[in-house]
C-alpha cells in the first residue's frame, strides 16, 4: 500500500506543510506507517499548475508526474489551510483536476489547519462539493489542527499537544484500515464492472 499526502497552501514553508511533514517523518505512529510500502507528500504551491479549464490536454507540465503518484496510491491525506472560511483554491483545482480513474474509491483523511480557534468550515467545505465527480470517499476522521504555530513542533509540551498527536495517530490508523477495505472494492470495479457503468460516472 502506497500513502499520498498532499499540502495545499500557496505559500512555501507554511503550517499545512509542516503538518505534512510531521506524519511523513514521524513513522513511529504505528501500525499505520509499517503498513505502506511508501510515504509521499506533494507540496502543490511548488509546481506550476494552471487553473483548469475543463480540458484535459491543458493541465501543465508537472500534471502527469502528480497524476502518476495520486494513481499509485491507496490512501491520501490532503491537507488545507482555512482562508476566510473556506479551503484552499490550490486543493480545489487540484481536485478539479484529478480523474475518477485516479482516484475513485480510495479513502481520504482530510485536514484542516487554522491559526486560530476556527477550521471546521473547510473540511465542511470539501465534504459538500468537492468529492463529487472524483469518487473519493472522506473517512469520517477529519482532522482540525488548531493554532497551529504551537502544536507539531519539535517538542512536545503541554497536554493539549500530546492529545492531538494521540487522535493524528489514531485517525491514521482508520485510514490504513479504509485503504485495506476498499482496495478490494477497486480491483471488483475493474474486472467486475456495473452493466452502463459510464453512464453512472458522475455523482448525482
Amino acid at each position: 500500500m502506497k500513502l499520498l499526502i498532499v499540502s495545499t497552501s500557496q505559500r512555501s514553508n507554511s503550517q499545512s506543510t509542516k503538518v505534512a511533514r510531521y506524519i511523513t517523518e514521524n513513522r513511529f505512529l504505528a501500525p499505520h506507517s509499517e503498513g505502506y510500502e511508501a510515504i509521499h507528500h506533494l507540496e502543490l504551491c511548488k509546481f506550476n499548475l494552471p487553473f483548469w479549464d475543463g480540458e484535459e490536454d491543458n493541465k501543465g507540465e508537472h500534471w502527469p508526474e502528480i497524476a502518476l503518484k495520486v494513481a499509485q496510491a491507496d490512501a491520501l491525506i490532503l491537507i488545507t489551510p482555512e482562508w476566510g472560511g473556506m479551503a484552499s483554491p490550490l486543493l480545489k483545482n487540484f481536485l478539479l483536476m484529478c480523474s475518477r480513474q485516479e482516484t475513485a474509491h480510495k479513502p481520504a483523511l482530510l485536514i484542516s489547519v487554522s491559526s486560530g480557534i476556527s477550521g471546521t468550515y473547510p473540511i465542511v467545505e470539501v465534504k459538500m462539493n468537492a468529492l463529487k465527480n472524483n469518487k473519493l470517499v472522506p473517512i469520517p476522521d477529519h482532522l482540525i489542527i488548531r493554532d497551529v504555530e504551537n502544536v507539531l513542533n519539535t517538542t512536545p509540551q503541554g497536554a493539549r499537544n500530546i492529545a492531538l498527536r494521540e487522535r493524528m495517530e489514531y485517525s491514521l490508523f482508520m485510514l490504513h484500515q479504509y485503504g485495506q477495505a476498499l482496495a478490494p472494492i477497486r480491483q471488483r470495479h475493474i474486472h467486475q464492472s456495473y452493466p452502463k457503468q459510464q453512464e453512472y460516472c458522475y455523482g448525482m
